[in-house]
């Protein structure tokens, strides 16, 4: 098993993976902290401040909170609202 590299031991490639999947890390994080300020509490699974600290686990935290957190509104068809 190879021990960690340094910045200056990675490939180009290697550095932009780093930095892409650093930078989709953190736009999970804020969305799912914004989704979670931002929606009722009628509308979560569970306690909000369990979801902000669960959102925190990298990439599984904030995807677990989209899918499995927020409760889906049961009057929409296709994200608009059905009608009657």
């Amino acid at each position: 098993m190879a021990g960690k590299k340094s910045w200056r031991d990675m490939s180009k490639g290697q550095r932009v993976s780093v930095l892409i999947s650093g930078a989709l890390n953190l736009a999970l994080l804020t969305a799912a902290q914004r989704s979670i300020g931002r929606t009722p509490d009628s509308q979560i699974r569970g306690n909000k401040t369990v979801w902000r600290a669960v959102s925190f686990i990298n990439f599984f935290g904030p995807v677990s909170y989209f899918l499995f957190g927020r409760r889906r509104e049961s009057g929409l068809v296709g994200g608009t609202p059905a009608k009657r």
